[in-house]
Parts: C-alpha cells; structure tokens; sequence
C-alpha cells in the first residue's frame, strides 16, 4: 500500500488531484476508471477561502455516482529531493483538509510536473496568455496521472 493512503481504495472510482501554488490551486480529476487524469480546474484565493472551495469541491464529487476515492495532493520537493519552501505550507493545507474530509488523501512527488504540463500545453496551444490560463490545472493533471501509474496493477503508458 502506497504511504498516505487508506485502506479501501476502490481503484473503480475517480480522484481527485491538486497541484497547490500560492495564489493558484490546480486541479485535476480521473475517469471511473481510475485510468486517465484530465485538467478540470483552476482555483483562486486566500488559503481559508481555498480551503472552503476545495472541501466542496470534494464533497460534490464525492456524492456524484461515480465518487471519489482519493485525494491526491502534489508534494513539492527539490530536484534533489529535499523539501521546497513551499512543502510545508503544502503538508499543512492537506491536514487542515483531511479533517473537514472524510475521503483518503495520498501525497504524489510533482518534481518537474510544471514543466511537463507546459511542455504538452505548448504542442497545442501557442498563445502563452491561454497556456498560463491552463498550466495549475494541467499540472495536477500531471501529477494525477503519476499517481495513477504507479499504482500497482496500473496499465502504465508504457507498460506491455
């Protein structure tokens, strides 16, 4: 079992990722399937603000038909894999959210997942201004589909 995560992890329902920034929190969620993770949202605000809208956001997905079986929250680290100024403010935000939730919250390393989303954003889009618009989000979409990969019994993209 991954460290972080409860027991019970029904790998048939969706998750629920987050890419968490200082003035940005980007979201992402998966299929039924817990299989592919897309970009679903950009959130704004101070932290007690963003606090309320991320327990929503979850309690509404949540009490949808295909739930939600896991939060998984990116844990910034240095290439080196030392904490980053911001992992504690990060580690602090998911406890002050795993006591208004009641659905597991998992850690995922998102090492350079920025970097990878604005790779993937640029090969479609051209305009900085609407990759910008995208990037948190696209992010957590990164770190999500980590997080889904690396699950044992997970069909990788490159696996055979």
């Amino acid at each position: 079992m991954r460290p972080g995560v409860r027991r019970g992890y029904d790998p048939r329902v969706r998750a629920l990722g987050f890419d968490f920034g200082r003035k940005r929190i980007g979201v992402a969620i998966s299929d039924a399937t817990g299989t592919l993770a897309r970009p679903l949202t950009v959130l704004r605000g101070g932290r007690a603000d963003t606090l309320d809208q991320v327990v929503a956001l979850v309690a509404t997905l949540a009490n949808e038909e295909d739930g939600l079986a896991a939060v998984v929250v990116g844990l910034p680290r240095r290439l080196d894999g030392s904490p980053h100024g911001l992992t504690a403010d990060v580690q602090a935000f998911a406890a002050a959210l795993a006591a208004r939730i009641s659905v597991p919250i998992a850690f995922q390393d998102e090492r350079l997942s920025s970097h990878e989303a604005e790779a993937r954003l640029t090969a479609t889009d051209r305009s900085w201004r609407s990759r910008k618009a995208r990037l948190d989000a696209a992010a957590a979409a990164v770190i999500l589909q980590d997080y889904l990969d690396a699950r044992p019994g997970s069909a990788s993209p490159g696996a055979i």
